[in-house]
């Protein structure tokens, strides 16, 4: 009999917002896996700690690059291709020998989450369950204590990858707006926000729920940012 492969939502970094069902679950893996960059503890990996069982088997997915590599350029679909292939290879040896299997994800798995692409692979031939988790964004307007979505706004979720014409072009349409994945695109997102008349409003959340969190108006954000940080901005089309 297979194994089944448990993708667990982790939060967006307190530990103490894990569901009550992924730490059950964890609990009952025999093999935990997570994604990381290279020479970095896996930030999934990192809130998971105290939960994972001691006797489980640990497997850590580096990945080539992270921001070494514009999604522009052709190498990267390429080689997170391969690299997706052989992390759910590793996998499927697991769940072929009846393991549970717990693949970690920060935030929400479905969410611009890397596990999803193994969901993709292993799915068609494995039992996999998703276990949802509370959304970067969501932890990030709690912290910053900003109501973002009120009646009948629309809320746009934006990776900040886009090129600031497109990013400008949907600023200027929907009421609310989250913009993830700043890191090096931080100051094509100031500008797009500047061009689109939606940067008055806008809040920086930097490390949102963790510890040494920031939360301030854009105009007094750093010049840079790092990947687990994004923008808000709140909509309220009609007063109340």
């Amino acid at each position: 009999m297979s194994g089944v492969c448990r993708i667990l939502g982790m939060g967006p970094g307190d530990p103490e917002l894990l569901t009550l069902k992924a730490v059950r679950l964890l609990a009952e893996a025999d093999v935990v896996a997570w994604f990381a960059a290279c020479g970095r503890p896996g930030h999934a990996r990192v809130i998971a700690d105290g939960h994972i069982p001691r006797n489980a088997h640990e497997l850590r997915f580096d990945y080539p690059f992270t921001t070494g590599v514009s999604v522009e350029d052709p190498r990267y679909l390429a080689e997170m291709g391969a690299f997706y292939d052989s992390c759910a290879r590793d996998l499927a040896k697991e769940l072929a020998e009846g393991r549970q299997v717990a693949l970690l994800c920060e935030g929400d798995p479905f969410l611009y989450g890397s596990a999803m692409y193994l969901f993709d692979r292993l799915s068609p031939a494995y039992r996999c369950e998703i276990v949802p988790g509370i959304s970067g964004m969501s932890g990030c307007w709690s912290a910053a204590h900003l109501p973002m979505v009120h009646g009948d706004d629309v809320l746009s979720v934006l990776p900040a990858t886009l090129d600031e014409e497109s990013l400008a072009h949907w600023l200027g349409r929907g009421d609310a707006h989250v913009i993830m994945k700043l890191g090096r695109n931080f100051a094509k997102v100031r500008a797009a926000l500047h061009r689109s008349g939606r940067d008055e409003k806008a809040v920086y959340v930097e490390r949102g729920t963790q510890s040494g969190q920031i939360c301030l108006p854009l105009d007094q954000a750093p010049e840079k940012a790092p990947y687990f940080s994004m923008v808000l901005v709140p909509g309220r089309k009609r007063a109340r």
